[in-house]
């Protein structure tokens, strides 16, 4: 039976996708699949940092390696991927996408939990201290709670529960399905509705990445694909391709099926939530690209192309978040 090597980052999160990926490929039978700790850059700065070509440190090095062919496939959070793969890449599958909604989460000595956004508000007070690195949230948040304080903050995800719950902070905003994959569904306060606070492109789903010329690995993959999270997350990263984005910039995107048709609905932010652009359109399925590239057209048609220019100057300027 031939092993296949799997390339993923070392946190608790990140090791639960890749043994969630590695399960489904043993169960086929046909080849088994072995973990490997790929040490990037990233993890040992404990940091998210950007380069000169807009990608995180923890996706690029993952990437070297399975060019390299040190790994057969790497797992990631598609959210944190690139919007252009390299050359000779490809994502093979995606799986079932979990909840895909951005949460508010309280330190564990505060009673309430289980409350909307206006409680959440309440709860809180007017200037709560809120940590998060992400400029797609705060841009987002602003406009909903603009005298709230955002804070940078590092680390891995208990890293950052347990800073949360020192006190540092008064609330976090996270991944809804982060914290549902680790078991920590009871540390959810809030959470906010795709209309509050659309999502990062390809949020909440795991995105496998194989070489283009792996047949072998190709096919054992694509049988751990859901198809209609696939569709759905390849309209959003078309998105981000056509606004010349990636990551760390102030775009929220996220696509369902609605009666058989395939909805994206996309927005550009400003980083001080002033300016904010919103698009919704349908589409078939198999036009998932087409459409993405529309939508990116539309939005920079309206002045999102200005306001992104403005976030990647900004952005330049601060190269360094958390």
């Amino acid at each position: 039976m031939k092993t296949v090597r799997l390339g993923t980052r070392g946190s608790p999160l990140a090791l639960w996708q890749a043994r969630t990926v590695a399960n489904a490929v043993n169960l086929q039978g046909t080849a088994s699949c072995k973990i490997l700790i790929v040490k990037t850059s990233g993890d040992q700065l404990g940091k998210t940092k950007i380069d000169l070509d807009g990608k995180r440190l923890f996706v690029k090095e993952i990437e070297e390696a399975l060019i390299d062919d040190e790994i057969d496939l790497a797992v990631h959070s598609a959210k944190d991927m690139p919007g252009t793969l390299p050359a000779g890449l490809k994502i093979g599958s995606v799986l079932r996408r979990e909840d895909p909604r951005d949460a508010f989460v309280i330190p564990q000595k505060t009673p309430v939990k289980d409350m909307d956004f206006g409680g959440l508000v309440e709860s809180l007070g007017d200037s709560p201290r809120i940590g998060t690195g992400s400029v797609r949230r705060i841009a987002q948040i602003k406009r909903l709670w603009p005298s709230a304080i955002f804070l940078p903050i590092r680390g891995n995800l208990d890293t950052r529960l347990q800073k949360l719950d020192a006190g540092e902070y008064d609330a976090l905003v996270l991944a809804a399905a982060g914290l549902k994959r680790l078991g920590l569904s009871h540390r959810i306060a809030a959470t906010l509705s795709i209309e509050q606070c659309l999502p990062a492109p390809g949020q909440g789903a795991i995105a496998v990445e194989i070489r283009e010329s792996d047949r072998l690995v190709s096919s054992l993959v694509t049988q751990c694909s859901d198809v209609r999270s696939k569709i759905a997350v390849s309209a959003e990263r078309a998105l981000v391709a056509g606004l010349g984005g990636d990551c760390q910039t102030p775009i929220g995107a996220f696509a369902q099926f609605i009666d058989e048709e395939l909805e994206l609905r996309a927005a550009v932010t400003s980083l001080d939530g002033a300016k904010y652009i919103t698009h919704c359109q349908r589409g078939h399925p198999k036009d998932a690209i087409s459409l993405g590239h529309e939508i990116a057209e539309r939005l920079l048609t309206k002045g999102g192309a200005e306001i992104l220019a403005e976030a990647l100057k900004s952005l330049a300027e601060a190269p360094e978040r958390a």
